[in-house]
Order: structure tokens, then sequence, then C-alpha cells
């Protein structure tokens, strides 16, 4: 009699902590909603810092924006706030470290942009903030400034309302992501005890669709190379000499279309020897995507896809490894005519690649067979520019798990999973160095047009983002360390 006693005083306590905790949910909530118009106002202050990494002119602006990630990390209560220098731009670190017993998060991110050319295409200045159609428009909007930003304010909101956090927090927000990540790479291999974690919580991919919340489990690899040809030793007269000497760009041409044959296959040796191929489940995942090719065309205005044959266009998108050339230069590009026979033409070609393909391997692969297939008549160079591995995550860690409750709670729909067909390299350091899995929970839109002109950020993603990562927070602290 007396066990079942204790029984029930157990179950009425665990049921008043189950309510306790849901009630002060409701504040933190109720209190982001009558914040919102402010956060947006903060926001905008964000984007109004041209922090674009790849210009040396721009280096006050780089760490003015740190300066400004450090004050706003500070403001939320977050501690330790700290900005490191590196041998480029620097990094920003916080941490909130009074949860015992409870898993520990970092949360990565990046203040750099994008530049803004050609700046004649933006229909308002891309450092001055403007809301029309429900998006704010800005560069940075949703790359990378307004999807860190949600972690910032959900992390404050907490903190505002509760006092302390559900689990413990660390934020590390870096200058270097549109350029590389290079010091960012040497900053984790050398402060691993720094950022020790039980996983990595990112905001820096898309939604599948708009409403659709969405967890990333995978990305794609990356190996960039440069092919050169060179032909005569100086540009010649085509009437000239043209049918008699080799013209590079003519051998360029042929050299990359036998890159790939009739069915979308890449035809160099032992390129797909390594490819992990799509399980049964992941193949049934896409399906349920109910992706339209039709609403693909009409988005970009083509008639046709081409691709891997035997492979739905997610798959080839995401799952499969690709090679596209992303630009030829040679001979004469002004207006007018200039009849002449280049001595020189290069192209620049980047391979997608998915677990467990190298991409060191995969360079030496490529450079041995565009080598087989030049002609003597040209010189050729190659050249392996950089690379990243790739990263699939499994779908049952907990983590994964409560980042998928959350974003469904936020956004009030069932949780789809999706590989990106991009590359973070980062994504894999983190994985490999922290011993850590990585949650990328992405709020933007393939719309948003990041990298581009007239970047925006849908003020709904960036408001139900906020209560995504507040969600996420709650449903981790659940997960037993």
């Amino acid at each position: 009699m007396k066990d079942g006693n204790n029984k029930r005083k157990l179950e009425f306590k665990l049921n008043h902590n189950i309510k306790f905790i849901g009630e002060v949910l409701k504040e933190v909530i109720k209190y982001v909603k009558a914040n919102k118009k402010e956060y947006l106002e903060e926001l905008k202050d964000y984007l109004r810092i041209p922090s674009i990494s790849t210009l040396k002119s721009h280096q006050s602006a780089i760490n003015k924006c740190s300066k400004f990630v450090a004050s706003k990390l500070k403001d939320a209560g977050m501690e330790s706030v700290k900005i490191y220098p590196t041998d480029g731009h620097p990094l920003v670190y916080a941490e909130w470290m009074k949860a015992p017993g409870k898993p520990t998060v970092l949360i990565y991110g990046h203040y750099d942009v994008q530049p803004v050319d050609p700046l004649n295409l933006w229909k308002s200045d891309p450092f001055e903030p403007v809301i029309k159609g429900g998006k704010i428009w800005a560069r940075g909007a949703d790359d990378n400034k307004g999807q860190n930003f949600v972690h910032i304010k959900s992390v404050e909101a907490i903190l505002k309302i509760k006092g302390e956090l559900p689990v413990n927090v660390k934020f590390l927000i870096e200058g270097e992501e549109e350029i590389g990540s290079s010091n960012l790479e040497k900053f984790i291999k050398k402060n691993k005890k720094l950022l020790k974690c039980d996983t990595v919580l990112i905001s820096d991919t898309s939604m599948y669709a708009p409403g659709i919340p969405t967890i990333n489990y995978g990305l794609r690899g990356l190996c960039y190379m440069e092919v050169e040809l060179t032909g005569p030793n100086r540009d010649l007269h085509s009437g000239s000499f043209g049918g008699g000497i080799a013209n590079p760009i003519n051998e360029l041409a042929k050299l990359i279309s036998k890159l790939q044959d009739k069915n979308g296959k890449i035809t160099i040796p032992d390129f797909y020897k390594d490819v992990k191929a799509l399980t049964k489940k992941e193949r049934e995942n896409y399906k349920k995507l109910n992706f339209s090719d039709a609403e693909l065309m009409k988005e970009y205005g083509v008639k046709e896809l081409k691709g891997e044959k035997g492979y739905s266009t997610q798959e080839r998108f995401s799952g499969r490894p690709s090679l596209d050339c992303n630009g030829i230069v040679g001979g004469f590009i002004g207006d007018g005519a200039k009849t002449v026979l280049p001595s020189k033409a290069s192209t620049k070609i980047s391979m997608r690649l998915v677990p467990n393909q190298d991409p060191n391997k995969i360079a030496k692969l490529f450079e041995k067979y565009v080598k087989s297939i030049t002609p003597r008549s040209v010189k050729i160079k190659v050249t392996a520019h950089h690379g990243g591995l790739p990263i699939v995550m499994p779908l049952d860690d907990e983590a994964i798990e409560a980042a998928a409750n959350a974003v469904s709670k936020a956004f009030g729909k069932e949780t789809v999973y999706t590989r990106e067909g991009g590359s973070i390299p980062i994504v894999v350091e983190f994985s490999k160095q922290l011993k850590a899995p990585v949650v990328l929970m992405g709020l933007g839109l393939e719309t948003d047009n990041i990298h581009s002109p007239n970047e925006h950020f849908p003020i709904k993603n960036f408001e139900l983002g906020i209560l995504s990562s507040i969600y996420f927070l709650d449903e981790y602290s659940k997960t037993e360390v």
C-alpha cells in the first residue's frame, strides 16, 4: 500500500513538471510573438553591415559585424562571449553551460555574405533592408544572417522568461564561410575541448517547399577542377592558320563532350567505384516528396530535364554524383568580330560527390582521364582547386529526431527529410573533429535568391524559425547523455 502511494506521488510530480515545462514554453512563445517587430528591426541592423568576406575593402565592415554578433549574444544572456582573431576574419564564440547532466548543443552560423554584383539588377539597396510581400530583402537575409539570428533570439527568449536554458548551448559564428572557412577548420582542430558538444545545429540550408518543415540529412561533396589547353604559342589569324593548327577551344569542347555519355553517366573510369547506392528507404522517401518535374521546368524556363538515366530528378539533384562545366574562357569575346585562332582555352568543372567518394581520389581520376583523351596537337594543364567530402547523417539519431519534432510543432505540418545537392565542407569537419552528429535545420527557400541579386527571406520563416529553435532546445533536453 505504501509503495502504491509513493508511485502515485511520483506520477503526480512528473505530471506537474510536464505541466510546468509546458506553461513556461507558452510564456516563451508569447514573449517571442510580442517582440517579433523588435526582432525584425534588429535583423535589419545586422543586414545593414556590408560584411562581404571576399573583398579586402570591406574588412572594417567584417570587424564591425563580428562585434555586432558578439553584442547580440551578450544581450541574449550568453556568457564567455569572445571574438577570436584568425589569419583571416574573426570568429565569434559564446556559451551558456549551466545545465548539468543535460546535452550540449553547438549552434553554428556565418555573418559574412556574398558580393552584390551585378548591382544594377537589385530592386533595392542590398544593404538597406526592405520589407515587402511578406519578405525581408537584403544581401544576407537568408544566407546566413536571417537564419543564424533565429537561434540567437530563441536563446534570448528562453533566458528572458525562464532564466535558464533546458540544455547547454554554445555558439560559433564565423566570417569566412563564403570563402571556404579555412581558418575555421584550423580553429576546430585546435579547440576541440572548447567546442565539445553532443550535436551541432546549423540553419544554412533550404526547406523542401514553402511551409514544409524540412530536415536535411545529407550533403554532396565537391571536387573542383580546371583544365587549360594550349595550342600555338600565340594567337593566330583564323583565315591564315585555321584548319591546319589545332584550335584549343575546339579541342576543349570535344574534351568536355566526352565527360558524359548519352545516358548522363560520367565517363571517367572508376568514377562510380566507391559510390554508396541509395537505399530502398531513401528512394521511397524521395517518392514521398511528390516532386513535380513540370513545375521545375516552368520555374526555370526549360523544356526538358536531363540527367543520369534510371533516377528521378530529386535523386539526381542530391543522391547521385554530377559533373558540370562552370565556365569556359578563350579567344575573342568582345563586341563585334575578330577572326582569331586562340593560343589558349580553359574551363572550370565541378563534380558533386556522394558517399563514399573522396575528392582527392576523384581529382586524380579526372586528371588521368582528361589527359588520356587530349590530342598531342595541344598541351594540357590540369589544376585541382578545392574539394569537400560528402556526408549523410543517420535519420534515427536523437538530435535529428528532436529537430524533426521541433520544426513540425512550429510549422504545424509533418517534417520531410531531404538531402542537399550542394556542399558545406565545414559540416564534415564538425562531424569528424567533434565526433558529433550535425542537424541541418534549413529555414530558407530555394527561391530566396541567395548569392544572386534581390536575396530575400520570408518573415514567416524567420518567426517560425525562432519557435523551431525553442522547441528543439526543449525536445533535445529530454535526451540522455
